[in-house]
């Protein structure tokens, strides 16, 4: 019997309903296009985005979960996994990590992307400051923990093994970079995805028109240094097993 390839597999790990659309939303559709299993990890239940709108919060994480499994779909992925972590209390802590490699060693991924744990504040060339929600820095700070050395050490949570799950190499890791990446997929083909998916997030975006002028001039800032009409950048890891 011939042997039947693996997809790729994917992991997109964000901290809130969300993230991972803004984060890299045109990347997956563009992966999912191109054959690759995609997994959208989603840490907080999203509870205090509430945009100013008075919106009882049992109401509101059920509605952010709605909004998110529609995203996902829009943009191809095979499954969204809900940690339901507390939004604004995300912990970097080994109980959390423990959380992050149960997935890595589940599935197997090729390519995890999340955010840049090194992010904590920037200030653009036009005197506009912009800072980084504790809640994605203890994400990516626990995928990165995660990712290496927890994930790969038999040692590290021995009942996985006892479970039946295996450690993993995690070859490729990508950090949202919406600044300097060292890498960028051209996007320009799934754009419209992207935007499509993040317009379905109705209890956060109080302009979408903005949001779509704000995005096209991004990803076309990011796009033209690297020769494509739109890009979506990150911070590439490549690890040597």
């Amino acid at each position: 019997m011939a042997k039947v390839d693996r997809k790729r597999v994917v992991l997109a790990i964000g901290a809130h309903p969300d993230d991972v659309e803004f984060g890299c939303g045109a990347t997956m559709a563009k992966l999912a296009s191109e054959g690759a299993e995609i997994y959208f990890v989603v840490c907080t239940d999203g509870n205090r985005g509430s945009r100013q709108h008075q919106i009882a919060r049992e109401s509101l994480v059920n509605n952010r979960h709605q909004e998110t499994i529609k995203a996902s779909q829009i943009l191809g992925a095979k499954e969204v996994i809900f940690l339901n972590e507390e939004d604004g209390n995300l912990v970097a802590d080994i109980h959390f990590k423990e959380k992050i490699v149960r997935l890595i060693r589940k599935y197997q991924p090729e390519m995890i992307f999340t955010h840049d744990p090194k992010w904590f504040y920037l200030i653009r060339d036009n005197g506009q400051a912009a800072v980084n929600h504790t809640d994605h820095r203890a994400c990516g700070e626990a995928v990165l923990d995660a990712v290496y050395p927890l994930a790969r050490d038999l040692q590290s949570f021995p009942q996985h093994i006892q479970e039946g799950l295996s450690t993993h190499h995690v070859p490729e890791l990508y950090l949202f970079n919406f600044e300097q990446p060292n890498f960028v997929f051209d996007v320009s083909t799934t754009i419209e995805a992207k935007i499509k998916s993040i317009k379905t997030h109705h209890s956060q975006i109080d302009d979408p028109q903005k949001i779509t002028e704000n995005i096209k001039s991004r990803l076309a800032k990011i796009g033209q240094e690297f020769g494509y009409k739109y890009g979506e950048g990150f911070i590439k890891l490549t690890f040597i097993h």
